[in-house]
């Protein structure tokens, strides 16, 4: 669907047909050739719609004449999250920069553009092309942000849990924490990079404004602010990983030598019994009393045995 909005007198408006200094905004559901239509008639290459389309697209900057491009990757809760699926993933928002208009597309609904429909972003006029841009990477910084302390309070009540039990189930989650991670790192290096180079080049055009100038610097200090606090959560979370595999590994050991000692304790009944089994001449065979002498050697044997494994502390 493909939708035109606009600010008159200080109101957020949705139009029926665009118009000059509108934004477009393009969201799924749409078809191939609405996108053919918007790109002729924008008279724009086609690639820049369908490159931001790909999921695996990197973040990136591309002119053609008059014409920008630019790429940068948001993250999105997983709603198809099964058990070691991520939890969040990261998409791509394509922003198109022509001379009259501002063209934004996702293959998928984005929280991060969702604020602006809903105008809860403070002084946001579509007509101004170079702060809208400057608030969408400002948005998606945001964005990351909120998700990194969503998934560290998520990590830290999953702890909790395994502090009490060893489930499978907390560590599939603890897996799919690490996978959004992974994905988080990667994107916001690629970001990060992204707005370095706009910033050296200029590619927005801001550097005679001081104030878009001030706000796309501080944007580009969050986004390391985020990168930092992803990989930290990254090396706590592989930290828990590896320290519950050796916490496992530890208590399977310790079942597996209380088990060998119980049965040690238990070969020695079996062994005495063994002996006043066969079918030879054992001493005290014809008494009637050997039956319980048996037993109390037996007890008592075993009774020292576990004594000794006691005193070892192997128990």
């Amino acid at each position: 669907m493909i939708h035109y909005y606009t600010k008159v007198d200080g109101k957020f408006t949705e139009l029926d047909v665009p118009e000059a200094g509108c934004w477009i905004n393009v969201a799924p559901p749409f078809s191939h050739e609405e996108l053919e239509e918007v790109a002729q008639r924008l008279d724009f290459p086609l690639d820049f719609l369908t490159d931001s389309l790909d999921i695996d697209e990197r973040s990136r900057y591309e002119r053609e004449e008059d014409v920008r491009l630019i790429v940068v990757n948001t993250p999105l809760l997983n709603d198809i999250q099964e058990d070691v699926d991520a939890i969040f993933v990261t998409v791509p928002i394509g922003i198109i920069l022509t001379p009259d208009h501002i063209i934004t597309i996702s293959s998928y609904e984005n929280p991060v553009l969702q604020r602006f429909i809903d105008n809860r972003v403070k002084n946001f006029n579509p007509r101004d092309e170079k702060l809208f841009v400057v608030q969408i990477l400002e948005q998606t910084v945001f964005r990351y942000l909120n998700c990194l302390k969503q998934l560290n309070a998520k990590r830290n009540l999953i702890e909790k849990e395994l502090y009490d039990s060893s489930r499978n189930s907390e560590l599939r989650q603890l897996l799919s924490i690490e996978k959004s991670l992974v994905y988080f790192v990667n994107s916001l290096s690629s970001n990060e990079l992204l707005k370095m180079k706009m910033k050296r080049t200029d590619f927005l055009q801001i550097l005679k404004d001081e104030d878009l100038t001030d706000l796309f610097e501080d944007i580009i200090i969050d986004n390391s602010q985020a990168l930092e606090m992803a990989n930290i959560y990254t090396n706590i979370l592989n930290g828990t990983m590896d320290a519950y595999s050796s916490i496992i590994s530890n208590n399977l050991n310790v079942v597996i030598q209380r088990l060998t000692l119980i049965t040690i304790i238990l070969m020695v009944p079996t062994l005495v019994a063994s002996f006043y089994g066969m079918n030879v001449p054992v001493p005290f065979g014809n008494d009637s009393s050997a039956f319980y002498a048996i037993i109390a050697i037996s007890v008592v044997i075993s009774l020292l045995l576990a004594w000794y494994f006691q005193r070892k502390r192997l128990f």
